[in-house]
């Protein structure tokens, strides 16, 4: 049975969003949040009828159309071709994953009973995520502004009986699922188009995936640069409690620890060095990964607040008789530290690419190219050519989207974030990351059973084993990818 996870108050975290999207958890919306949410509709409807004035987007036009007034008969297909107009998404699908968050995402920000959409709206969102129906989104066509308008566009088109599902691992026309399942298309009621397009879903969707593999990937780059280290007949001094603990900064002193507790023990580390100092890529690995580490931290911070957060606009506020148009929308908040930690997993993969060049080097005891017979075999001289590839790819991607700015609705959003692009850019940068690392795992493990008969930690040699299991020792020249497909792909399910 799938674990149900209730919307409530309480606040969620990017793991647990993550976990939830994995497990298939069946989504159920909790009476607290039920209540917020009817409560603000009947608020709203009320307020509808005694307002004299225009309200945007709920008895006015969208964007630059902000000054036009709608009559009252044709405020539901008001928000009805707001939907299909703003379905603007090109460029490649995104992943269902995400696309499954962003549902996910817009429940929670909708539960909070500031964005006047009706109940059975949001169950329609929960009814989706629970039966497997994920509409088709595509990652381009956000300005990550006035909301991610475009993707959650096309994600809510599915609501209406337009667009396009996956659903049982097909493709198909959203009215046939619809129909299969005897649900009626959503008839939107005022405001309730804005409330569902305005939003940093999108954004957010990518950033939560982001921080959380960020995270699993600083804990697999720690175990894999540990047993480079040992490989390379690295020195651990450099990873002391006193040289790390006087410079202060908390992931620095946490990488430190960790690398003495992952190094416990191993013959390797304990014996006598003739070098007297490592290369900068081992020496300063608590300086780096830590960095990340402290990173990964506040971004992850940044990202909670937000998906706790109702981020569409106008905000309504029944209990104070407030409706406000502001921001709330704009991905500046999230779309900056975005960047952030598309740099930081770049830096992890630098630092792990110079590891690698490093141990194919042929030095301090280390076969050239790693291999017995250099020069009949070329070892793996291209490893180093591949992750020296998949790098410079992310370099490129750290330039900052953040700081771009293109002018839209007639002047009206005439500053935007381009947090989407961010956030794309952010899942790409972290597959190359994992990548990497996993091209250094296999370069690490090839290079510890040089080191034979002498063993390294407990830690260590436990994932060397299970490692084994999955890709083999290099003895003579091979195909080399379906290794490294292998390697990259215990990074990401087995560290």
């Amino acid at each position: 049975m799938n674990k149900t996870h209730v919307i409530s108050s309480e606040q969620v975290t990017p793991e647990q969003i993550c976990r939830l999207v994995e497990e298939g958890a069946h989504i159920v919306i909790g009476p607290e949040a039920a209540e917020r949410i009817t409560h603000c509709r009947e608020y709203l409807d009320n307020k509808i009828k005694e307002c004299k004035e225009p309200v945007y987007g709920i008895t006015t036009g969208f964007g630059s159309l902000c000054n036009i007034s709608i009559n009252a008969d044709d405020l539901s297909q008001l928000q009805k071709n707001l939907v299909m107009s703003h379905a603007c998404g090109v460029g490649d699908r995104v992943d269902s994953k995400i696309v499954r968050t962003m549902l996910l995402l817009k429940i929670q920000s909708l539960s909070y009973g500031n964005s006047g959409v009706q109940l059975s709206t949001v169950q329609r969102l929960a009814d989706f995520f629970n039966e497997g129906i994920t509409p088709v989104v595509y990652q381009q066509g956000s300005l990550g502004a006035s909301g991610d308008l475009a993707p959650l566009a096309n994600m809510c088109l599915p609501l209406l009986g337009l667009g396009e599902v996956e659903y049982k691992g097909k493709t198909v026309p959203a009215a046939e699922v619809l129909a299969e399942k005897g649900m009626e298309p959503v008839r939107l009621m005022s405001k309730e188009g804005l409330a569902l397009l305005n939003g940093t879903q999108f954004m957010s969707a990518h950033a939560v995936w982001g921080v959380w593999r960020a995270r699993k990937l600083l804990k697999a780059a720690d175990r894999i640069a540990a047993m480079s280290l040992d490989a390379f007949d690295g020195r651990i001094e450099p990873f002391g409690p006193q040289v790390n603990e006087v410079r202060h900064h908390p992931g620095q002193i946490a990488v430190a620890a960790d690398f003495r507790e992952i190094l416990k023990g191993s013959q390797l580390i304990a014996r006598h060095k003739e070098h007297v100092q490592d290369p900068y890529s081992f020496r300063c690995i608590p300086q780096v990964h830590g960095a990340v580490l402290d990173a990964i931290s506040f971004v992850e911070d940044v990202i909670t607040r937000e998906i706790n957060s109702p981020t569409d606009n106008p905000t309504i506020f029944p209990d104070d008789d407030i409706i406000v148009s502001a921001g709330n929308f704009h991905g500046e908040p999230i779309a900056m530290p975005m960047d952030y930690l598309a740099l930081a997993l770049t830096e992890l993969s630098n630092i792990s690419e110079r590891r690698i060049y490093k141990l194919i080097g042929g030095t301090r005891g280390l076969p050239s190219f790693l291999v017995a017979k250099p020069g009949l075999n070329s070892g793996f001289m291209i490893t180093q050519y591949a992750a020296a590839s998949i790098l410079n790819q992310s370099k490129g991607l750290c330039w900052p989207t953040s700081c771009d700015s293109i002018p839209s609705s007639q002047g009206q959003e005439d500053h935007v974030s381009m947090g989407a692009n961010s956030a794309t850019k952010l899942i790409r940068v972290t597959d190359n990351a994992t990548r990497i690392l996993g091209i250094e795992l296999m370069a690490a493990a090839q290079a510890l059973e040089f080191r034979r008969p002498l063993r390294s930690s407990e830690t260590v040699e436990a994932i060397f084993a299970d490692y084994r299991k999955n890709v083999p020792f290099v003895d003579v020249d091979t195909v080399m990818s379906p290794l490294l497909d292998k390697s990259i792909k215990y990074v990401s399910e087995c560290m």
